[in-house]
């Protein structure tokens, strides 16, 4: 099959795809991957294959994971002569990144990049959180409020369970926007593009300290006392012991005092 012929492939409203058509973009994120031949790259989610064509010029390793079965022989056709790609079809939230990766983790670097739809946002940055340390860097496309949100301050309106999720596993940067225009079909809304750099992990138990800010934010309005009380009875005299005020909110808390908190409540 032709590169014209995946063009034409129509985009799914089901799965939120909106593809990639303007090559200034695609360029801007595969420089920002920083790329050798020497490299392992994985992309989630290729579509037609805008960027995939660029990853595979650079010579890297390239392995595509496509949830949109109709792409997948499309995409497989396309690179059938290109030695350096493969392609998965399956659902990347659920995919194991470490068996996925077992061949390649001699690899100089196992980057990671996708273009990703707002339903995905939070479920996406869950498992590549937990799967971070396969990664040397990440590059994430999502619409703008997403990236907005991730990189909310405290005290912020906008900052809640997905800021803290991501600040306590990675360091972020934002790099650059992406106007509708750059895609087809064209969306009603800006999209950011941001390198995501994995920390070192620092917390026991991930899935613990996730499940305490799920709690924590789930009512933003109430104060974090209101919120933690019903799962930790003792909650207000831990508080005060780790200096942080019972009627504060959620979302004025730093990721140190999120910290604090959660090793006092173990």
């Amino acid at each position: 099959m032709s590169r014209s012929d995946a063009q034409r492939a129509k985009p799914k409203r089901s799965l939120g795809q909106n593809f990639l058509v303007d090559e200034n973009y695609v360029r801007k994120i595969v420089s920002a991957l920083d790329l050798t031949d020497r490299d392992t790259v994985v992309e989630i989610g290729p579509g037609r294959g805008a960027i995939t064509g660029h990853l595979v010029e650079s010579g890297a390793k390239v392995i595509a994971v496509e949830l949109d079965r109709d792409l997948v022989p499309m995409l497989r056709e396309r690179f059938a002569g290109d030695d350096n790609f493969s392609i998965l079809e399956a659902d990347a939230t659920a995919t194991d990144f470490r068996e996925l990766l077992n061949a390649e983790l001699n690899a100089a670097s196992i980057k990671l990049v996708a273009n990703l739809p707002y339903y995905i946002s939070t479920p996406i940055l869950q498992h590549l959180s937990s799967q971070r340390h396969l990664f040397q860097s990440l590059v994430l496309m999502f619409q703008r409020e997403v990236v907005d949100r991730i990189a909310a301050k405290p005290g912020d309106s906008d900052r809640g369970f997905l800021t803290i999720l991501v600040e306590s596993a990675f360091d972020v940067e934002k790099l650059f926007d992406v106007p509708p225009t750059a895609f087809r079909p064209v969306p009603k809304v800006t999209s950011s593009v941001a390198r995501f750099d994995p920390k070192p992990q620092v917390i026991d138990d991930e899935r613990a300290f996730r499940d305490l800010i799920s709690i924590a934010f789930a009512q933003k309005r109430k104060t974090i006392f209101n919120n933690l009380r019903s799962a930790h009875p003792e909650v207000k005299e831990i508080l005060e012991r780790s200096g942080i005020d019972p009627q504060r909110r959620a979302e004025s808390l730093e990721l140190n005092e999120w910290l604090s908190l959660f090793g006092a409540l173990r």
